[in-house]
């Protein structure tokens, strides 16, 4: 079936259209490609190579299986409703306000906790690199940077955002090439097939639980849905630029990090030790070609860290907080848009200070970056669960669809496989996780006390694309906002 000249028309919702589209799907994936940072495991890799027991490929093949899954039930629910919000738009609607809200306060733990968990590894990263600068100046620094650029509208942070990708994608070939040519003439361990199975030290749980960690690096793909108000293309085009990054993303992890695994000097007392200092992949690199290597890796991951990515990071967390806002489960300040930019400037400026504070927070702790990075990830995975819900229930029982693989099959699989990984993930991780749940429930039970019940705004069935198997794409009538 052909796709549709214009996204649905986001009116028949009950909301006006506020935001500008001007995004192409060739945006819209360049957006997701670079809020995943096709370098992003260069700051991670010690942890997860600790956590995988060295398997840090399957590690990222598994991600990207489980990634997959949430990829597709994101594709069903952004065409059914292309609306801003994320998971908070895709839950309150499929299944009902109240769950949209606890989903939305949830992601929150991810969207609003990620810029500073960037802004840090880019500051610890150029503090290695230039010692004299300390890492808090660093981190002001990226901070009142990517705020500008993000002021001036989306049209300048899609410019930025392709400018920066090339330079990441560089910089990895680079690294490819150099990688292999190294290994090919005999330094490190050459070529086996431990980063993929290591008899040794292989257990599900083991490369389960590295999985928590290695997801962050797939994390930005489900941003691209935080843009469907801003998407020219047909409403398909949210859904097939995720599926798109995501594969892309998820090759390059996987090359990248096979390379790095098998240019580990010690890669016993590197399971065994950890890297509190995060320069695993950078003495990879240094085993490979020498310092300069160590150091263009060490800056790339800081410039694509602390600007590409929590660039669109903060553009992503200021949407999901202008949809909550519009629907009054924030206040309403946030819902504000520029009168000529066309960007919700308050959110935007709001997430700056938060991610300022939590980065200067959390660089004063030695366990800063994986103490946010479980968190980021547990906030994450656990929205993913209700989203696969959502298709279920939106689709399947209230559209009676007979679409059974997108709409039963999928969406069940990716639910059980995040579940095993949520299981395992960090138990500091889950508890902060259920205390913030907690405190949402705190925050829903107290707005429904005093009248400001979640309730999102009408919804009339309007004429959509319909899938082949005749199942609605639309969305069907839920509460009138008060």
């Amino acid at each position: 079936m052909a796709d549709t000249p214009a996204p649905q028309s986001i009116e028949s919702y009950g909301y006006q259209q506020e935001l500008r589209r001007t995004l192409t799907f060739t945006d819209l994936l360049v957006y997701g490609l670079v809020f995943m940072v096709p370098i992003a495991p260069f700051g991670i890799f010690g942890s997860v190579f600790q956590g995988s027991g060295g398997m840090v490929a399957l590690a990222y093949v598994l991600g990207m299986v489980a990634m997959m899954f949430t990829a597709l039930s994101y594709a069903q629910m952004s065409r059914a409703f292309p609306m801003a919000g994320s998971v908070y738009t895709y839950a309150g609607r499929g299944i009902g306000a109240p769950v949209g809200f606890l989903s939305g306060w949830m992601i929150l733990l991810d969207y609003v906790l990620v810029p500073g968990l960037l802004y840090l590894i880019a500051g610890v990263a150029m503090n290695s690199l230039v010692p004299s600068v300390p890492v808090w100046a660093w981190l002001i620094g990226f901070v009142l940077l990517n705020t500008a650029v993000n002021y001036l509208g989306i049209e300048t942070t899609s410019k930025v955002n392709k400018a920066m990708l090339i330079g990441e994608l560089v910089v990895l070939v680079l690294f490819v090439v150099v990688g292999v040519i190294a290994l090919a003439s005999g330094k490190g361990r050459g070529f086996d097939f431990t980063p993929i199975y290591d008899s040794h030290t292989f257990s599900w749980s083991l490369v389960f639980g590295a999985v928590s960690i290695a997801v962050l690096s797939f994390l930005g793909f489900d941003g691209i849905s935080t843009l469907s108000e801003e998407n020219r293309d047909s409403t398909k085009a949210i859904g097939r630029s995720m599926i798109a990054a995501l594969l892309l993303a998820g090759t390059l992890f996987i090359v990248q990090t096979w390379i790095a695994s098998l240019l580990v000097a010690d890669p016993a007392g590197l399971v065994r030790d950890g890297d509190p200092d995060g320069t695993a992949f950078y003495d990879a690199a240094r085993t490979a070609a020498g310092g300069w290597l160590a150091t263009l890796t060490a800056a790339s991951t800081a410039v694509a860290w602390g600007f590409a990515n929590s660039l669109v990071a903060q553009a992503a967390t200021s949407r999901l907080l202008y949809a909550m806002a519009r629907d009054r489960q924030l206040p309403a300040f946030l819902a504000k848009v520029h009168p000529t930019r066309r960007v919700p400037v308050n959110a935007t400026l709001l997430v700056a200070g938060v991610s300022l504070v939590l980065g200067l927070y959390m660089a004063s702790r030695e366990d800063g970056i994986t103490f946010l990075s479980t968190l980021v990830n547990f906030g994450a995975l656990t929205t993913f669960l209700v989203l696969h819900v959502a298709v279920v229930v939106h689709y399947l029982i209230r559209n009676r669809s007979k679409d059974y693989w997108r709409h039963l099959i999928a969406p069940v699989l990716g639910f059980a496989i995040l579940a095993y990984v949520v299981i395992n993930a960090n138990i500091a991780a889950q508890r902060l996780g259920f205390v913030w749940l907690l405190i949402g429930g705190i925050v829903l039970a107290g707005l429904m006390a005093t009248g400001r019940k979640p309730r999102l705004a009408v919804v009339e069935t309007p004429a959509v694309e319909t899938p082949t198997d005749g199942a609605p794409v639309g969305g069907t009538p839920v509460e009138e906002k008060q």
